[in-house]
Parts: C-alpha cells; sequence; structure tokens
C-alpha cells in the first residue's frame, strides 16, 4: 500500500504548513505546528509522540550552513565519489535485487542505473544513512528562517509518519536535512510516493531495499522520468565547435549535433531534444544530456551532484571511463567568488554568491565570454577574470 493513502486520510499537502511563525522561541515555535497539525486533520496523539522531548539541534542548522562538497570540479567530485567498491556493490545489489528493479522497470519506466547510483551516494547501499534524530533535525529547519517553506510541510509530514505507525519520533535518524532511510526521501515525498516494495504493509525504506528501489522510481517518474529514454552519453566534440551552443539552455535534436561533429564514444545518439554538457569546459569531459538527465534536479538540486550520479549510472550500465581531458585549473573558491560577486555587479543573476559554480554562474559566465570573444563553454578561467 501507498503511503498517500494516509495523507488523503487525513487531508494531508493540499497546501504548504506556514502558520508556524520562524526564528523566535523554540516552543512557541512548537506549540504552533501543533496547532498546524491538528488543524490538518492529524490525531493528538501522533502529534504528542512527536512532539514529546523535541529539541533543536544546532549541529543541523552547523551542516546546513557548510555544504563545501559542492564547491569541487566535475572531476574532483566524480573521482572521489566513484570507486571500485561502489560500482562492485552497485553489480552486486542489482543481482540480489533484480525482482525489484525490474518490478521498477515495468511500473515507472526506470534504469536501474539510476536507482543504483542515488543509492550508492546517498547511503552507500543503505551502510551510511546518518545519525541525526529525524524529528530534531525537521523541526530545527523548519523553525530556521533559511527554508521554513520547504520544512515546515516535512514537519506535518513527519506527524502523519508517525500516525501511520512507519516513523519513530524518539529513535529515527538519517541525514540532517531530514531524508530518511537507503535512498534518503524526505517525508512528504515518502508519503505522497512511497511505495510498500516487499508487501509487508508497511514502508520501512530504512531496512527494506525493495522499499527504497520502488519508492524511489516512483519518485522520478512523478517527476518527468520518461521510460525507455537515456539520460547521458559521453562524446567527442570537434575543436571548432561554436562553443555558445553548449550548456542546458540550448536544446537541439541530436541529429544537429552529430552534423556539427559531435559523436558518442559509445553506441548512438538518440533521436531526442539534447544538450551538450561540458562540465569543466571545452577541455574536459563531454556529455549529450537528454530530457531524463534535467529530471535527476529534482533529487539534487546540485549541478556537480547531478552530473555525477547521472554518469555513475551510466558506468553502472557499461559504459567506459570518461575521458577527462585537461581543462583549465578551476578557479580557488576567494577568486570564484569575487567572479560571481563582479557577474552580479553587472546585472547578472549568478544566485548564492557562495563560489560555487553552479547554473545561474555558468550562465552569466558563458554570456560574458562570447561578449569578450573567448571560447564561450560557461567555465570560468583566469582568462575571464582577467578580461574582465
Amino acid at each position: 500500500m501507498r503511503l498517500s493513502t494516509i495523507a488523503l486520510m487525513f487531508g494531508l499537502m493540499a497546501s504548504p504548513a506556514l502558520s508556524a511563525p520562524c526564528g523566535g522561541d523554540f516552543n512557541d515555535f512548537l506549540r504552533a505546528m501543533s496547532a498546524e497539525a491538528a488543524a490538518q486533520g492529524l490525531p493528538a496523539s501522533a502529534i504528542d509522540a512527536f512532539m514529546a522531548g523535541a529539541q533543536r539541534d544546532a549541529s543541523v542548522i552547523k551542516a546546513d550552513r557548510a555544504q563545501g562538497i559542492f564547491r569541487k570540479t566535475f572531476l574532483e567530485f566524480s573521482q572521489s565519489l566513484i570507486s571500485k567498491g561502489r560500482i562492485n556493490g552497485a553489480a552486486s545489489n542489482s543481482q540480489k535485487y533484480d525482482a525489484s528493479f525490474r518490478a521498477a522497470a515495468q511500473k515507472y519506466g526506470t534504469s536501474r542505473g539510476i536507482i543504483l547510483a542515488f543509492w550508492a551516494f546517498e547511503t552507500d547501499f543503505g551502510q551510511v544513512q546518518g545519525d541525526f534524530n529525524t524529528r530534531n533535525a525537521l523541526l530545527t529547519l523548519g523553525h530556521d528562517c533559511r527554508r521554513p517553506e520547504l520544512f515546515q510541510p516535512q514537519i506535518i509530514a513527519g506527524i502523519a509518519l508517525t500516525a501511520r505507525g512507519d516513523l519513530d519520533p524518539a529513535t529515527t535518524k538519517g541525514a540532517w536535512a531530514g531524508e530518511i532511510g537507503q535512498v534518503q526521501m524526505l517525508p512528504a515525498d515518502i508519503l505522497e510516493r512511497g511505495v510498500d516494495g516487499d508487501g509487508d504493509g508497511h514502508l520501512t525504506l530504512k531496512t527494506s531495499a525493495p522499499d527504497a528501489i520502488l519508492s524511489a522510481s516512483h519518485m522520478l517518474q512523478y517527476h518527468g522520468w520518461r521510460a525507455n529514454e537515456p539520460w547521458m552519453q559521453e562524446v567527442t566534440v570537434p575543436a571548432d565547435l561554436d562553443w555558445s551552443k553548449t550548456g542546458l539552455d540550448t536544446e537541439l535534436p541530436a541529429r544537429q549535433w552529430a552534423a556539427m561533429g559531435v559523436e558518442p564514444r559509445q553506441g548512438q545518439l538518440a533521436n531526442l531534444p539534447a544538450s551538450l554538457l561540458l562540465p569543466q569546459g571545452r577541455k574536459g569531459p563531454a556529455f549529450i544530456v537528454y530530457p531524463n538527465y534535467k529530471v535527476l534536479f529534482n533529487w539534487n538540486k546540485s549541478f556537480v551532484y547531478v552530473t555525477t550520479a547521472a554518469y555513475f549510472a551510466t558506468r553502472i550500465e557499461g559504459a567506459p571511463p570518461y575521458n577527462a581531458g585537461k581543462p583549465d585549473p578551476a578557479l580557488s573558491m576567494e577568486a570564484a567568488t569575487a567572479l560571481q560577486k563582479k557577474l552580479a555587479a553587472m546585472g547578472y543573476d549568478v544566485g548564492k554568491i557562495d563560489g560555487i559554480i553552479g547554473a545561474g554562474t555558468r550562465r552569466a559566465v558563458q554570456a560574458e565570454q562570447k561578449r569578450l570573444g573567448l571560447p564561450a563553454d560557461g567555465w570560468p578561467t583566469q582568462a575571464l577574470g582577467d578580461a574582465l
């Protein structure tokens, strides 16, 4: 049974829970969230159980403010996450849970490579699921004023899972951001898109691999995953390519990329709209990415994380290791931050100024490279900084 049943029972998730003011006294916040949960029809017993012993966790706030891992380049990040152990683990778990992967492919159209990649990166196939009390993490982040609109609804969903008997507020542990289980899903995603993959009548993503596999697959389908379509292929590119056409903002039929000299290292280009992705510019690895690649940003917003997971999924399904090339050196964090400040002052929306080269910064870099007559591949270099 899917946990969306309990959402219907209690009329949950129709609108975000934002009645509780962020900041201020934590106990006042707990009372406001309890009132919101009661107004949404959740039983008093579940609300009381969820709130009993609740504490604000300062280590959650510290973790939220210090996500330095995403400042790594694609090559650094992928080489740190993809290991022989994880490749072997993917093969072993693919075989062990073949029936679950087949069921996921049949029902949701998902590729086992993608699910295995996220499963590996999130928890090493369930081995490292996080030591933060989930209830306290959700309440801490819902009380914090940085993203209350994201986490206050997760508190309501957590109470609903408590009502169903699938979350023990005192003992359930997971990631600092409140994700639970082997594929690290937030309570609202579990509530709305969780699947009982092993047929025991409960949704136990912490201990049941079939539940985790089917739930992750359902979530990807919900966000637009297209059955039987690829997501990424490594390609070779000609030296005289119009680099301004690269990046996620430009989507062309694959046959147009082929006409421009873009060739897959393995197999054939799919007959689909595609973008040419250069994670570290024209001198580094190159990938054609299809609509399914963009769906992965609903799992994680980080460009380097999504690109690494997508690439690892192709490796799991038989692709060779990428050609790393010899990309221009990455800017230091200080230089990247200074570049973001400069681009922002010029009117570009680079997002948060944090030294992380995300989609907004890449878009601005590419525009300025084109304006200045530099190869417009979206990769920030010292040459661009000097030219600006």
